[in-house]
């Protein structure tokens, strides 16, 4: 059976988590400690009503960090409630998602697509040129399971870099970057077909990414590969602290 919105959910936590993590009230705060919004956005986690609202802001801002909630699906009620203490709607992100074995059909060009763990200097800089800095390179160090990173070549160069971790037998994408000048070469479906296949190589049933509506070409390549649009997300952030 093909995960739904829900499983995605939890591997995106597992495979690209938080520093720490703590309940006030109906509310998980999340210190992302600079990781981006996926790991310091607050996520509703029991019922609540608008008196429980100030809590959650006040906790986001002692961690100096933007007041900023993830919607996910069935979060309508918070959603409204957001909105109408001034909110607004940030990066709205599909969740994209196979069986390893849809994806692991052919094996990238020799010498194109590698994984190695730990990241090698050439892979950190590929993503500082993505802005995707040392504070995100720490996420990948904190998820628990297996984990890899992904290293492409393209016309005797660097082409990209990406970060594979599976959680609960589900293999999550994250931070894959192609350097501009190697762009529309196919260096994505390279890197997806080699995750595909050391995630079954790592017991994982499926392959998961994460990826911005806004980002067309990766949305797109993800479809062309068979993938399924499992569910989505989305940010609400105080209009002043956008």
């Amino acid at each position: 059976m093909m995960p739904d919105a829900n499983a995605l959910y939890d591997v995106i936590d597992g495979t690209w988590p938080a520093a720490t993590e703590r309940r006030e009230g109906p509310w998980l705060i999340r210190d992302g400690q600079g990781g981006g919004q996926r790991v310091s956005a607050t996520v509703a986690k029991a019922p609540f009503t608008g008196a429980d609202l100030p809590a959650a802001e006040a906790a986001m801002q002692a961690l100096n960090q933007p007041r900023l909630f993830q919607i996910r699906q069935g979060d309508e009620t918070l959603d409204q409630l957001l909105a109408e203490n001034g909110y607004q709607v940030v990066d709205p992100v599909n969740l994209w998602v196979a069986t390893v074995d849809d994806i692991a059909t052919e094996f990238p060009p020799p010498v194109t697509a590698f994984q190695v763990w730990e990241p090698l200097a050439i892979q950190l800089d590929v993503w500082a040129k993505g802005g995707i800095g040392p504070d995100r390179i720490k996420v990948m160090h904190r998820a628990k399971g297996a984990r890899t990173a992904l290293l492409g070549r393209l016309n005797d160069s660097p082409a990209g870099a990406g970060f594979v971790a599976i959680h609960n037998g589900i293999a999550m994408v994250h931070a894959l970057e192609v350097l501009e000048h190697q762009r529309k070469q196919g260096m994505g479906r390279y890197f997806m077909r080699l995750a595909a296949f050391w995630a079954r190589d790592n017991g994982a049933s499926h392959l998961s990414v994460v990826c911005t509506q806004a980002n067309k070409g990766a949305n797109a390549l993800y479809s062309s590969l068979g993938m399924s649009l499992a569910g989505q997300y989305h940010y609400r952030k105080h209009g002043d602290d956008l």
